[in-house]
């Protein structure tokens, strides 16, 4: 396990670079600047604007700079955000995010694990087709369009949410389960699959033929084992729920990480894009190192290379 630890970091390192040089490129090959849609102003100050955040430099100064100063763990200023580092923006905005994305989780597990394990128990049956045609319905409605249904239908109708905001305990309901339901879909076919496949093995007729409860096979014997593609899913889920949460927060006026990202790409703030995607792509590679040790105690027969 420590030697895939070390692995692992090993390779991140020239994966980020990739990352970060391909976003670099992208942002400088991007038209227009970040100071662009500002007032208009003569092109004397516009220079000295340039010059005060080092624009002016030829483009491989400024690589080198960017590099330099990512691995020094300083992402810089924000071009739109005046006072503000990308770095404070992350740590204010970010903890929103995962707690979005937290209770996105366990929404997701709690509706997903049992609707697998129903439908693989009614395997062959109508209960089984049901079970899967909800799953595929969550699949097909993403979150920009289940979310605006969620808030016709619970906050404008009914009342029962605030339409927007992050300030109450209900506030985290709407979009927790805007963002949850598509990850409980593939969850629950995930699970049905696993559970089959678990459920056609010796050990499962043994424990039955000793006289153990049904409910005892299911959740006891038959559970962890299927729930290992679940396990493997859940490292590029759970990123995805952190990092693809931009739709929810946007639709929810949520003030999360999301948010940040898609405002400072539409205002070319490319200090805070650039921060941002390197941000994620640390998180994600971290996910899935501790989805990998996850399902290493979960199985130890199991060989990472």
């Amino acid at each position: 396990m420590f030697k895939l630890i070390i692995k692992r970091l090993l390779q991140a390192i020239p994966t980020l670079w990739i990352i970060a040089t391909i976003t670099f490129v992208l942002m400088q090959l991007t038209p227009g600047g970040p100071f662009d849609q500002e007032k208009p102003v003569t092109p004397e100050v516009k220079l000295l604007i340039e010059a005060h955040y080092g624009m002016d430099q030829p483009i491989y100064e400024q690589y080198i700079r960017f590099i330099k100063n990512r691995l020094m763990g300083d992402f810089g200023p924000s071009y739109k955000y005046i006072g503000w580092d990308v770095d404070e923006i992350i740590a204010q905005s970010f903890p929103i995010s995962l707690e979005l994305g937290f209770y996105a989780l366990i929404i997701a597990l709690i509706i997903g694990v049992p609707l697998g394990v129903f439908a693989a128990l009614y395997h062959g049956t109508k209960m089984e087709t049901l079970l899967m045609g909800i799953a595929l319905l969550g699949i097909c409605l993403p979150a920009f369009v289940l979310g605006p249904l969620l808030l016709l239908i619970f906050s404008t109708e009914l009342g029962w949410f605030n339409t927007f905001g992050w300030n109450v305990a209900s506030d985290r309901v709407l979009p927790a389960v805007t963002l949850g339901l598509f990850y409980a879909a593939f969850i629950a076919r995930l699970t049905r699959s696993g559970t089959l496949d678990v459920l056609k093995h010796p050990y499962i007729q043994t424990a039955r033929a000793k006289g153990l409860k049904e409910s005892k096979v299911i959740w006891i014997h038959t559970l962890r084992s299927s729930l290992s593609p679940v396990v493997a899913y859940l490292g590029p889920a759970v990123a995805g729920m952190i990092s693809g949460s931009f739709v929810v927060e946007t639709l929810f006026f949520i003030p999360g990480l999301g948010s940040f990202f898609i405002n400072s790409a539409f205002n070319r703030d490319d200090t805070m894009v650039m921060g941002t995607v390197l941000f994620y792509a640390v998180l994600i590679i971290a996910f899935n190192l501790v989805v990998d040790l996850i399902q290493i105690w979960m199985n130890p027969k199991i060989k990472r290379d």
